[in-house]
């Protein structure tokens, strides 16, 4: 399908040797299995890990330590590229690089990021993140998770919810109440009192492993504390650049969506002519287009505004929210145009349809950004 407006032309070599690549993997190795893993609920973790860190895409976005240190538009065309997938793979790379690897390397201590990030970037070890709890979502600041002093060591005991790669992990990098205010600890999967099963019967996100956190009586060394961050800065900070992430994510989950619809439009034969001659059907893909290419020009202006330091995270909240709707438009929209195959995993639309429906309300509900958005524009916080 044509990029009208040619936004790609806007992409520098290396940019565009990104994109290419990452969508001939895609095209290879997610393609043609994804509508399985979704229809078994599994998603080949471990298998895809090293591949994936050996492109160099796991904490792509950050320098030394075996990571690529990209620009900030080059992993967000990969981002782009990975959801064109599955919301899921895009997931698991948005989760390892942002979420992981990314408060280790910006807060950790020198030995957490030597013991971590190399393995992290080279898809040996997994990582996850443990902020949302079961009663506590979109106010992190209410977390009932606590860590307390005992001597030089941690103690740590609560929950954690709806967590990607939660039971496939080899480190949590966990935020926790304490003494001191809220602080982030990295937690071996292996340390005793640590569970994470599994959570089951999702109807999205299914191509995704995402589990619960349980800590009971987790005694963790005082070296486990992030030593650079305390307070919610250090979470809320983690959840701008994997935001960041979703914005060019969403893109790619439009367009496979578009092309699908474009693709079945031209070769379904109704009233002895293709659906695509028809007004009503050319019309819903000139608006869903218009959505895409809109949602891509956001991406693209605010993977500018990131490589020049100059990007805030209400931004990324308007990003967020007008991406995902979009893109969440343009899948029901297309499902329509297919009819009774939109429903079928043989078309990507339901799928993508389907996970858009959760990246609707992780890293921030639509209800959330929107609040973000009003105090951006009265300077009064609608919150409480």
């Amino acid at each position: 399908m044509d990029d009208l407006l040619r936004l790609d032309d806007q992409l520098d070599a290396d940019q565009r040797l990104i994109r290419d690549t990452v969508r001939s993997f895609v095209a290879d190795r997610v393609l043609p299995h994804v509508g399985d893993w979704f229809e078994e609920a599994v998603f080949p973790a471990r298998e895809l890990a090293p591949e994936l860190g050996s492109l160099g895409l796991l904490g792509m976005h950050l320098e030394g330590y075996g990571c690529a240190g990209t620009d900030a538009i080059s992993y967000g065309v990969a981002c782009r590229e990975l959801e064109a997938g599955d919301s899921g793979l895009r997931s698991f790379v948005s989760v390892q690089g942002s979420l992981a690897m990314f408060p280790i390397w910006r807060y950790g201590s020198e030995e957490q990021k030597q013991e971590w990030l190399p393995r992290m970037a080279a898809g040996e070890a997994i990582g996850c993140f443990g902020l949302t709890e079961p009663d506590h979502g979109s106010d992190p600041a209410n977390m009932r998770t606590y860590a307390k002093k005992d001597g030089s060591d941690w103690i740590l005991n609560g929950s954690k919810m709806w967590i990607t790669n939660g039971s496939i992990a080899d480190v949590a990098v966990v935020w926790a109440q304490t003494d001191e205010g809220v602080r982030g600890f990295v937690v071996p999967t292996s340390t005793p009192g640590f569970s994470a099963p599994e959570i089951h019967k999702k109807l999205s996100l299914r191509a995704s492993i995402t589990s619960s956190l349980y800590f009971d009586d987790v005694r963790l060394p005082a070296t486990a504390a992030l030593p650079g961050v305390t307070g919610l800065k250090g979470p809320l900070s983690c959840l701008s650049e994997a935001r960041f992430g979703i914005v060019w994510g969403v893109v790619g989950a439009a367009r496979a969506c578009l092309e699908s619809a474009v693709s079945y439009a031209k070769t379904r034969v109704q009233f002895d002519k293709p659906i695509g001659a028809f007004q009503l059907t050319q019309e819903k893909l000139a608006w869903m287009y218009v959505g895409a290419a809109q949602a891509g020009l956001t991406a693209l202006h605010l993977g500018e505004l990131k490589d020049a330091g100059r990007l805030e995270p209400r931004q990324i909240s308007f990003g967020k929210l007008a991406n995902v709707r979009a893109a969440l438009d343009i899948a029901r929209q297309a499902r329509s145009i297919l009819g009774g195959n939109g429903i079928t995993l043989e078309y990507p639309v339901i799928r993508h349809m389907n996970n858009l429906e959760s990246v609707l309300t992780y890293e921030g509900t639509q209800e959330i950004h929107t609040l973000v958005l009003g105090e951006a524009l009265t300077g009064l916080a609608a919150y409480r």
